[in-house]
């Protein structure tokens, strides 16, 4: 039923991992095959292999004569396959517990059909060396396509964009001899069986399940190593279009695979320590030569930016396509065209000055004493970033700070001497490009590179309820369109990541994988509530025109992907209404929405509706509020540090929970009264504070750290901070 081929060399230290997971426990007799091919292995890996065979009937052990590679151990192992399928697993990953039953399961149903699947594809999981884990980034193209019940890659293009590796994907072994194809030499070696394999089935079946542990990253990976062999991709991409060139409907699909043969070796020259400084010039011609030998006829480049690099790399203009990338000048010839091609250019075009000025203050040596600031997508002073701005101000002043604003408008609403600079200015540039720290609540641009001996903190803006980061592949509509190959270069460059409570650090973990450090240190912008005295809470509300006397609700609902801008849910006049006089109601949107919380006109002998959506500081609107009115906000966990009541509205939780996803039941683990009706929350307003137990473990659960050092901790790890 299933031959699974194993080439090994030099990975003793992995191997056993990899044979133990192998192990079947609902597999018949003769059902599972396994064929091991110890490539002249240089270590112990061909001893461990013969002592698991010795105890494993299925396992058969070929010791090459000389060292074939990957693809060629590969080749070797097939031929002395037997079985209906066949799956090449690598050595150093691994296979989740299960895995064989359920594959064995998927292969037994489709050997039934009148059309069995020729390739079974996978889900996968990235395993880093840190131990960070990461679920398949390109699943959203597979789950819930026609690939879960079976297509044809021309009924499914789509999968060209997600992993074309060979290990994660189960083959009908009859189908792929009868391809007549063969692994190659040297790096990329699959890919020559990967194209063809997809580009020809009758049908492909995807598994949403996952059944692979790929070690992404370690030492020695061809990913991570400086290599002439990387030029070895053109060999492989010689090898699929002599495929398509005999194979009819295979070459319907040749300006698709084309493309994505182009953008590979490009990825390739363009990734740093891959092809040898030596060696560019040549790796950059192979490309300009792939062009030449294989671009389909009528082919036309892609729109934008990709279109122009493409161009280039065409013609063979190196230096034109270096200046692209690092944002200088286009060619002439670019530049008298720029009417004819797409606005994404011009945008690039407009931009070349502003970064060549950039690239020329990199040359700069780094400034050890300065830290720029940001938060909010550069809206102002606010959050983290302002609380560990003010305390490394005290504790290491060597240390200047400045804040990054996107217009003049905002830099007036900066505190009285914080130091600033606007987006873009060359004031700006020199600050992005020589600064030591970079501290803020979302990231940089990705515009402005990282250089080595820089640290970039990460404080994020909020305990998480909803899911985040890489977690929001699994909800499409939350992701809408979300890069998360480009959030995962963002979190590359951060060095540490500041967590307020443990369930903050477990779930970003995941949801933000990566090498940083993270300070378990409580949220600096949370010192402020716990210091808070009676007298700052009174100056805010005499500054908000709260009326002495008066109970306070601060109404906070989120965003929600699934409705677009702000909707309220409550009725805030009937709320008003049923209140009565004595109480204020402060309405604040989420700062996604433009234009407040409309009209807030209540009947008279009502409470008082107070829009403070533009209210620069939410600390001194918990300040102001008795009670605090939200639905699935993060700022339900801040404000618990005050330790006032907390009431949730959630009418939609169900839908809430199916569109963004959440880390927790909201509804069995409360802050305090729930409710899904306008008039239970209002009776709960009037209560009192109706659940003192649930506040109280709710903040033994995520307000554990908040005491009032937050910010010092953070400052003390980051700064040279003087004794």
């Amino acid at each position: 039923m299933l031959s699974i081929v194993l080439p090994v060399h030099g990975v003793e230290r992995f191997l056993p991992q990899c044979l133990e997971s192998l192990r079947s426990d609902g597999a018949a007799p003769g059902e599972v095959e396994l064929i091991a091919v110890d490539d002249r292995s240089p270590d112990r890996s061909g001893a461990l292999l013969d002592a698991h065979a010795a105890t494993d009937r299925r396992m058969r052990v070929l010791h090459l004569a000389e060292n074939q590679g990957l693809g060629g151990a590969r080749t070797a192992g097939l031929a002395e396959a037997t079985g209906t399928y066949v799956w090449f697993v690598d050595s150093d990953d691994w296979l989740p517990d299960g895995t064989i039953d359920a594959v064995l399961a998927e292969l037994r149903a489709e050997t039934t059909r009148d059309l069995p699947a020729d390739v079974l594809l996978t889900d996968f999981t990235h395993v880093y060396h840190d131990g960070g884990e990461e679920p398949n980034p390109w699943r959203h193209v597979l789950a819930g396509s026609p690939l879960v019940s079976g297509c044809t890659a021309a009924e499914h293009p789509a999968l060209f964009n997600s992993v074309l590796a060979v290990w994660n994907k189960i083959m009908r072994r009859q189908y792929l001899l009868d391809l007549d194809v063969h692994f190659g030499r040297g790096y990329y070696e699959d890919i020559s069986v990967t194209y063809p394999l997809l580009l020809a089935a009758d049908r492909l079946v995807y598994l949403d399940r996952p059944c692979y542990r790929y070690r992404r990253g370690r030492p020695g990976a061809i990913t991570a190593t400086a290599s002439a062999k990387h030029a070895d991709a053109f060999a492989q991409y010689d090898a699929i279009f002599a495929f398509l060139d005999r194979d009819e409907r295979a070459n319907r699909l040749r300006t698709l695979v084309f493309d994505r043969t182009v953008k590979q070796a490009l990825t390739i020259y363009d990734t740093p320590g891959l092809v040898p400084v030596e060696l560019r010039a040549e790796f950059f011609a192979r490309i300009t030569g792939h062009f030449a030998e294989h671009r389909p006829a009528g082919y036309r480049f892609p729109s934008g930016v990709r279109g122009i690099q493409y161009r280039l790399a065409a013609r063979g203009s190196r230096r034109a396509y270096a200046e692209l990338r690092r944002g200088g000048r286009l060619p002439g010839a670019v530049r008298r065209g720029t009417k004819a091609v797409a606005p994404g250019v011009k945008k690039a075009m407009r931009s070349s000055a502003r970064f060549t000025a950039y690239n020329a203050f990199r040359r700069l040596p780094i400034d050890e004493h300065l830290a720029v600031y940001a938060a909010y997508w550069h809206r102002g002073y606010a959050c983290n970033p302002a609380a560990i701005y003010e305390k490394a101000r005290e504790l290491a002043p060597q240390v200047r700070g400045v804040w990054v604003v996107e217009n003049a408008a905002r830099a007036a609403t900066l505190p009285e001497g914080v130091p600033y600079v606007i987006v873009n200015t060359p004031a700006y540039l020199k600050a992005m490009a020589t600064a030591k720290y970079f501290v803020n609540n979302v990231n940089f641009p990705h515009t402005m590179a990282k250089r080595t001996g820089t640290v970039h903190v990460q404080t994020q803006h909020g305990t998480p309820l909803k899911a985040m980061g890489m977690d929001l592949r699994e909800h499409p509509v939350a992701a809408d369109g979300m890069d998360f190959e480009r959030l995962r270069e963002a979190v590359a460059r951060w060095d540490y990541l500041v967590s307020p409570n443990p369930h903050t650090s477990e779930h970003f973990a995941r949801a933000f994988p990566g090498t940083y450090q993270t300070l378990d240190t409580g949220y600096p912008r949370n010192d402020r509530l716990v210091h808070a005295t009676t007298e700052e809470c009174a100056t805010v509300r005499r500054e908000l025109g709260i009326a002495p006397g008066q109970r306070t609700v601060l109404y906070a609902p989120t965003h929600r992907e699934s409705r677009g801008g702000y909707l309220p849910l409550l009725d805030l006049p009937a709320l008003a209404e049923r209140l009565g006089s004595g109480w204020t109601v402060m309405v604040r949107t989420h700062y996604f929405h433009d234009g407040g919380a409309g009209d807030l006109a209540a009947r008279p002998g009502s409470a008082r509706l107070l829009d403070v959506s533009d209210h620069p500081s939410v600390e001194d609107l918990y300040l102001a509020a008795d009670t605090l009115v939200t639905d699935y906000s993060s700022m339900m966990f801040d404000y618990a540090v005050l330790d006032r009541p907390i009431a949730v509205y959630a009418p939609d939780w169900e839908e809430y929970q199916q569109v963004r996803g959440v880390y927790f039941d909201l509804m069995k683990e409360p802050p305090g009264a729930v409710a899904t009706e306008q008039d239970a929350l209002t009776e709960a307003l009037l209560a009192g504070d109706p659940e003192p137990a649930a506040r109280q473990r709710f903040r033994e659960r995520f307000c554990p750290w908040d005491d009032g050092r937050a910010a010092e901790r953070v400052v003390s790890r980051i700064f040279p901070v003087r004794k």
